[in-house]
């Protein structure tokens, strides 16, 4: 059956606000310059929706914003980049999130307004939708209050059509961890990085938490920073390293790492494969500000995937 989308993004909608130079605010009404600021779209689901575009999967975003500059800013932007919008909500009661990103080098603090980003519901995500996609992704788990209870049933509802489905959790503030075992029994791609996967498994080595966390889901991705990232699935645990870049801004990189790592998986490319373009996303990301400005097409990626295959290294050069 041919679907209308590759790809179904349940998520939070927020832009980011990124400010950078000397960002250390200082109280007493002391007023400071900054170098740059920069809005751009943010939220963890936008920035992979993104992603999934520009590598050309067909991608549609159910979600919720106000009728607020934020919210028409977020929506017009992802309507640019070639995703279906017309099952975001529109809710004039509420009002659209927004981070604001203090970024100083490679670290960064985040203050978020959450807005309407912990309203969305699985009720909201149409059923019939569920028919027209091959694949349903969410992120930001523990931002999305009212969507955790009715995550599991939605995953079931798409799988038992055929349709798989992925999680990125990003990390629990409250470190405990709890009430994944449902929803993971329904999940088919796992994304974490090296802290939540350890945290998750309650496993001090990050390839025992690959190994236990595969035990409950079909594929296990865990993001290694520079390092590279792992993935595992059943037996077969493959490592590979990090693309060597010049970094300008880590927003979003995790992100764009999963749009390449689900391009991968829906064409059914082998596990080291579908890691390397994954890292490769992930690390173009990170040469611009904001999470979405240097996301890769799908040829500039393959560029640099067929010389990294080729000779073995990764290297930035596609030649």
């Amino acid at each position: 059956m041919i679907k209308t989308y590759d790809l179904l993004v349940v998520g939070e909608i927020n832009p980011d606000l990124i400010l950078t130079g000397d960002v250390e605010p200082v109280f007493g009404q002391v007023e400071k310059l900054v170098e740059s600021a920069t809005l751009t779209v943010g939220s963890s689901s936008a920035i992979f929706a993104c992603g999934a575009a520009r590598l050309g999967l067909k991608t549609t975003f159910v979600g919720l914003c106000g009728a607020d500059v934020f919210g028409h800013f977020m929506v017009e932007q992802m309507r640019q980049r070639g995703i279906g919008v017309e099952h975001i909500q529109i809710r004039p009661e509420g009002a659209t999130g927004l981070s604001v990103i203090l970024a100083r080098g490679a670290d960064r603090a985040i203050l978020t307004y959450p807005g309407l980003i912990p309203a969305l519901r699985a009720e909201d995500v149409p059923a019939d939708l569920l028919t027209q996609v091959r694949h349903i992704h969410v992120a930001s788990y523990f931002l999305q209050t009212n969507l955790q209870p009715g995550l599991p049933e939605l995953f079931r509802q798409a799988r038992a059509l055929g349709v798989t489905t992925s999680l990125d959790t990003n990390y629990d503030p409250s470190g405990q961890w709890r009430g994944f075992d449902a929803l993971l029994a329904q999940t088919d791609v796992l994304f974490l990085n090296e802290t939540e996967a350890c945290s998750l498994s309650r496993e001090a080595d990050v390839e025992a938490a690959a190994r236990k966390l595969a035990a409950q889901v079909g594929v296990v991705a865990i993001k290694l920073g520079a390092r590279g990232a792992l993935a595992i699935q059943g037996s077969r645990i493959v490592y590979v390293p990090g693309l060597p870049v010049k970094v300008v801004d880590t927003v979003g990189a995790g992100d764009s790492f999963d749009a390449g790592f689900i391009y991968g998986y829906l064409y059914r490319w082998d596990l080291e494969r579908t890691l390397r373009l994954a890292v490769i996303c992930g690390s173009l990301s990170t040469q611009a500000a904001g999470g979405i400005a240097a996301q890769p097409t799908l040829s500039e990626a393959l560029e640099i995937l067929t010389a990294w295959e080729e000779t073995g290294t990764p290297t930035l050069s596609g030649g």
